[in-house]
């Protein structure tokens, strides 16, 4: 603790930023994994990344071409979802991003250490404008699930309310999308692509098999969330280790450990048909 407040008080505004961030992130992936789609979050990240480094190469700032390569990719979700499935569209996708991150880093030069930074996180460097952006991100997707919460759980669930009422499905979904995208492409700017996937995937998944509603799943995911980025942040700061892999490692042996406390009790299966969300078939 000694050692580790000298340096919090240099790095608060990079600590903050991810907090924002660790918070948000989960919120959102559980809607995700509602509607199965959590192979969305890999793949906006590595192809926000992707479009960082375009930006760099051609001198524009790499936040912005993040931003417009993810939003991009969610726009055109839509029209092709409905020739394509899902499942498989993600997964090209983020093989899309990333084979353009590789031969970016590989044939152009001053690309490489930005790749591999966005790949394993920066947060140490994050700045003003991150926090900033991570504090807007953060009252923008808050404001969003509370009006709109509902409305997706009903879009996923009962679409058929929707027709009854004469009320458009688009206008939730794509604006839900949008809204991943973007902090997606924020969140790989300062946690790195495995950072930000590994907080929008594993606590909405680990809190969906204990617990029991869904009202209850919204307020377990960002405290799960926030400790495990917490004791991440604390212990890759004091030990000089790389914060991406470092957040990626702790969610990890919490999702072992839990496991294995099923085992040893006996439990059921994770994600089973009765926990939030449903099955994962």
């Amino acid at each position: 603790m000694t050692e580790w407040l000298p340096q919090l008080e240099l790095f608060w505004r990079p600590a903050l930023t991810g907090a924002l961030l660790a918070i948000l992130l989960p919120l959102l992936g559980l809607t995700l994994r509602l509607r199965h789609e959590y192979w969305a979050a890999l793949a906006y990240g590595q192809v926000g990344a992707a479009g960082a480094l375009g930006a760099l190469v051609f001198g524009y700032p790499p936040l912005l071409g993040g931003l417009a390569a993810s939003l991009a990719a969610a726009i055109a979700k839509h029209p092709l979802e409905k020739r394509l499935l899902t499942t498989g569209l993600f997964p090209l996708l983020f093989v899309l991003g990333w084979s353009v991150c590789q031969l970016l880093t590989a044939n152009l030069p001053g690309v490489e250490r930005p790749g591999a930074a966005l790949f394993e996180g920066q947060l140490y460097f994050a700045g003003v404008e991150m926090l900033v952006g991570a504090a807007l991100a953060l009252v923008v997707g808050g404001i969003f699930l509370w009006r709109k919460g509902a409305d997706l759980l009903l879009a996923h669930l009962y679409p058929a309310h929707f027709h009854a009422q004469g009320r458009p499905l688009w206008p939730v979904r794509i604006g839900f999308d949008l809204l991943v995208a973007a902090v997606l492409a924020l969140a790989v700017m300062s946690l790195g692509v495995m950072g930000a996937f590994a907080l929008i995937f594993i606590p909405p998944w680990l809190v969906c098999a204990f617990s029991p509603s869904w009202r209850v799943a919204l307020i377990a995911a960002p405290i799960l969330s926030f400790l495990a980025y917490a004791l991440a942040f604390a212990i890759a700061l004091t030990h000089d280790q790389p914060f991406g892999s470092m957040l990626a490692l702790v969610l990890c042996v919490t999702a072992l450990c839990l496991l294995v406390s099923v085992l040893v009790r006996g439990g059921g299966a994770l994600c089973s048909a009765g926990t939030v969300g449903g099955s994962e078939e």
